[in-house]
């Protein structure tokens, strides 16, 4: 799905609204004045506020499945350096957009919102299939272990990294490091994350 730039920008000031003031918090009148459009041209555009973030997890999810596909097509990478990418591109995607993976998580838990539930499970369910791919890739080649249960091993990646950042005020207490700098911190964060799941990966996958 491609979209226009003025689409992307009403996108964009949705997703920050959602993440902020939570989905049912936001309407869509609140996004076409953020997005200095008129609330007819959101309708135009997406339909509807559900509509709208349908279209956000669209793009995510295309994002994600796009590289993952290239990653299965490039025959230079190793089967766990194509992993690898995976793990980075999801941990910099948490640390950019952290507030609203809370959100969605949170919604997601509470079951309040089926839309949101629905969409959320479709999205897993797309990327557990690519995810799978990757893995069934390093299996024909003999690199990954036979009986490797997915859905359990992607908990273990996308879970440490999202409650991580959920309780990012108690790690930072519990280390003592509350006077880094914001920036600093989720570099240090993103590189200790990194390294932590690709160690796991490594002791699960690999032969």
């Amino acid at each position: 799905m491609s979209f226009t730039e003025k689409q992307l920008k009403i996108l964009a000031v949705a997703e920050q609204l959602f993440a902020t003031r939570g989905f049912d918090g936001t309407s869509v009148r609140d996004i076409a004045e953020a997005s200095d459009v008129n609330v007819a041209m959101i309708s135009y555009y997406f339909g509807s506020k559900e509509k709208l973030l349908q279209a956000i997890f669209l793009r995510r999810t295309e994002t994600l499945s796009e590289k993952i596909e290239a990653l299965l097509k490039n025959d230079s990478l190793a089967p766990f350096q194509k992993l690898e990418f995976v793990i980075e591109d999801y941990i910099d995607r948490i640390v950019e957009k952290q507030k609203f993976y809370k959100l969605m998580l949170s919604e997601h838990s509470m079951g309040n919102n089926e839309i949101i539930s629905g969409m959320i499970r479709d999205m897993k369910m797309k990327n557990s299939q690519l995810v799978s791919k990757l893995i069934k890739d390093g299996q024909d080649k003999k690199v990954f272990k036979k009986g490797i249960d997915v859905i359990l091993l992607i908990n273990t990646v996308f879970g440490t990294a999202i409650h991580t950042f959920i309780g990012l005020d108690f790690y930072v207490e519990y280390h003592g490091i509350k006077s880094m700098p914001e920036a600093e911190l989720h570099t240090l964060i993103k590189k200790k994350l990194n390294t932590h799941i690709k160690d796991l990966c490594k002791a699960t996958l690999l032969v």
